[in-house]
């Protein structure tokens, strides 16, 4: 199983926003970014991400958690 790298948060809102989140405009304010995306059921998937040099590895496999990502297409999209 592959490790974790350490991200910053606009690395990991870049690869959000490759996969088709955006946006939340009036949701995300101050120190962090709220992203969302309609999924296939058409319920909205809203994660919310800290403005951080370094993301916490538990903060980001809560990310991948919530989008329902694998750790290994995190990087596969990096």
């Amino acid at each position: 199983m592959a490790k974790l790298p350490i991200l910053s948060s606009e690395k990991v809102i870049k690869v959000l926003l490759r996969i088709g989140f955006i946006y939340a405009p009036k949701r995300g304010k101050g120190s962090h970014i709220a992203l969302y995306k309609k999924n296939k059921e058409g319920r909205k998937l809203l994660v919310i991400i800290p403005k951080r040099k370094e993301i916490p590895k538990g903060t980001l496999l809560s990310i991948l958690q919530q989008v329902d990502i694998a750790k290994e297409e995190l990087l596969d999209l990096l």
